[in-house]
């Protein structure tokens, strides 16, 4: 594997780095601070993309979250509303029982008896207004049980609207750091001379080793084919922050969106797709595998056969091909 100059621990995260963004200072290799002008600028440039990476990683992961509760508050307000229905459907019924019985009623049913003309018709009168006070009763009991799991069930829609309302708040305040980090990244290679500039986006390019012995062998199976085929297919078009596709990805983003198009469903974030399928090593990889990079599994590419991968490396750079060993390889997973 290339040599490649570390980073050093940044102040948003000294855990990890995160999504997506090909490290600039991977992407230049071991490159003396003096080696060229603007090395400070590429340093800084170099750690602004870091913790971007961190910030975007943690805004897919509210994004996601978000997602997933509003599905939830949508499906509870649905239920909410059909049990609010069957409350007003028991209640109405209990009513009409109600006044049933009213009608039924008036006199002490042994006066009533003594004075009717047909006693016999009196009593199937009331066998038939003892049903209605049995039915009464158990439309009361019903009445009572949805009251009770309306209750329930509105204290726990209340309970996702809060809870989607901190999750909004979190995918606002990832997405305001993102943009910061990246605005200023932006600024600063603007302001390179036009040679140094040059030279830092050729650098993206250059000077990565691809590991010996990987050939091109076939994909696995029909899945990890199709996934090779979805990815190249993204060739060229831009890498976006938090994006999953289909006219932009970040690098996970587009793992996602590849093998969604051969029926696999991969999780949204680097870290968790290493873990979405078996492990095998390097030297076996084949086409349609993921190769995660780094120790915080930070960056995720395709594995496309002949030492090479597909990814979305950072912001300004499309989805292309590099070389495996473009930065430290952490895991390799077989979906």
């Amino acid at each position: 594997m290339g040599s490649h100059r570390r980073l050093a621990p940044s102040g948003f995260d000294r855990g990890a780095v995160a999504l997506c963004v090909l490290s600039a200072a991977a992407a230049l290799g071991a490159v003396p601070a003096q080696a060229a002008p603007g090395a400070d600028t590429r340093a800084e440039v170099d750690r602004l993309y870091e913790e971007a990476e961190k910030a975007t990683q943690a805004f897919d992961k509210a994004d996601e979250r978000a997602g997933r509760l509003r599905r939830e508050v949508r499906d509870a307000q649905d239920h909410i509303a059909r049990q609010q229905q069957r409350v007003n459907d028991l209640r109405e019924q209990l009513g009409s029982l109600a006044g049933a019985q009213y009608r039924s009623g008036g006199l002490d049913p042994t006066v009533a008896l003594f004075f009717s003309a047909d006693p016999d018709d009196y009593l199937d009168k009331a066998s038939t207004l003892d049903r209605i006070g049995a039915r009464q009763a158990r439309r009361l009991g019903e009445l009572q049980s949805a009251l009770r799991d309306l209750a329930q069930e509105r204290a726990e829609a209340a309970g996702k609207l809060a809870e989607l309302e901190r999750s909004r708040e979190a995918v606002a305040a990832h997405k305001r750091t993102v943009e910061r980090k990246l605005a200023r990244a932006r600024r600063l290679i603007d302001a390179l001379p036009a040679a140094d500039r040059a030279a830092y986006h050729r650098a993206s390019r250059d000077g990565r080793a691809a590991l010996p012995g990987l050939s091109g062998v076939p994909a696995p199976d029909g899945r990890a084919a199709a996934a090779l085929a979805a990815a190249r297919s993204a060739l060229g078009r831009p890498y976006v922050w938090g994006a999953n596709g289909p006219s932009g990805f970040d690098c996970s983003g587009l793992m996602q969106w590849a093998y969604a198009h051969a029926g696999v469903h991969l999780p949204r974030t680097s870290q968790e797709q290493r873990f979405a399928g078996r492990r095998v090593p390097l030297s076996q990889a084949r086409p349609g595998d993921l190769v995660v990079y780094r120790s915080d599994a930070s960056h995720v590419a395709m594995y496309a056969g002949n030492g090479q991968v597909i990814h979305a490396p950072y912001p300004g750079a499309p989805v292309r091909y590099d070389p495996v060993g473009m930065m430290p390889v952490s895991s390799v997973t077989r979906p």
